[in-house]
């Protein structure tokens, strides 16, 4: 069978790198782990994958904002490549650092098809600290983001510091009319947080933790999905295995939401291009 071919982004600062590649590999891809320089020089070309994965970590150790310099030598390298990418109908996620960067480029919300303009910001939490955590996240049902197929509810970990989505209101008028709000914060029944901490962890208007754009091939969320790879790093675990073993004679874990996530994307690409 013809792969689906998966790039995710390493170098200067980037982590989270191997889990989102075991995340693409469960899914169904085939990964490779790419440093930001081979795609700069030209030794790798973006043109020969399917799906681009930005992925977490302090790209530059986030010392002009987070995600700022790593957008900046993307766009200025390979400004074209980016826009030829998108407009091939290919796919392309953002996770934390990853998300931040894709807001700096402008892939991310490209209303009006721009993907140019930076319209929407990544800045401090509220709370005025990193904040280490699961959180519970609701989903757009409406939403025509590829990842999110089928996915009403779920709980991934954030990682960041700066994580508080925010946008003028008319841009977020146009996110929400547009059903470009993919996941928001929640509580723990599953309705949004409504701001309250530490449900929303950061401050995020309207509790937003992940937006797509209008087509919804590019994706950016702050929680991590590659770090829900497997049932046991969920917090409550134990608890739910043994809620399975009192339901049945063996605990058989399903597929994580993580993954899920992840799979949906590689079967999209698969039902496109193969």
């Amino acid at each position: 069978m013809t792969q689906v071919k998966a790039l995710i982004l390493t170098g200067f600062g980037l982590n989270c790198d191997h889990e989102t590649a075991l995340a693409f590999e469960l899914a169904g891809a085939e990964p490779h782990r790419v440093h930001i320089n081979s795609l700069v020089a030209g030794t790798v070309k973006l043109a020969d994958f399917h799906i681009l994965a930005f992925g977490g970590g302090f790209s530059w150790g986030d010392d002009h904002g987070a995600g700022v310099i790593q957008a900046v030598k993307l766009k200025n390298h390979i400004g074209k490549d980016l826009l030829a990418f998108v407009d091939a109908g290919k796919l392309i996620i953002g996770i934390c650092n990853g998300f931040q960067a894709l807001v700096n480029l402008g892939l991310l919300p490209g209303l009006d098809n721009d993907y140019t303009r930076r319209c929407v910001a990544i800045t401090y939490n509220d709370c005025g600290n990193f904040r280490d955590q699961w959180v519970h996240l609701a989903a757009n049902s409406t939403s025509p983001c590829v990842f999110a197929r089928g996915i009403d509810k779920a709980d991934f970990p954030v990682r960041h510091g700066e994580g508080k989505f925010i946008a003028d209101p008319d841009v977020l008028a146009s996110l929400l009319t547009g059903n470009q709000v993919v996941f928001q914060y929640a509580d723990k029944t599953g309705n949004p947080a409504n701001g309250a901490f530490p449900f929303n962890p950061n401050g995020s208007i309207h509790d937003i933790a992940g937006i797509c754009d209008p087509t919804g091939n590019i994706f950016g969320l702050m929680p991590h999905p590659e770090a829900y790879n497997h049932v046991t790093n969920h917090p409550d675990w134990t608890r739910k295995k043994q809620q399975r073993k009192s339901r049945g004679p063996s605990f058989d874990p399903d597929e994580t939401l993580g993954i899920r996530l992840f799979r949906n994307g590689v079967d999209s690409v698969r039902a496109r291009f193969f």
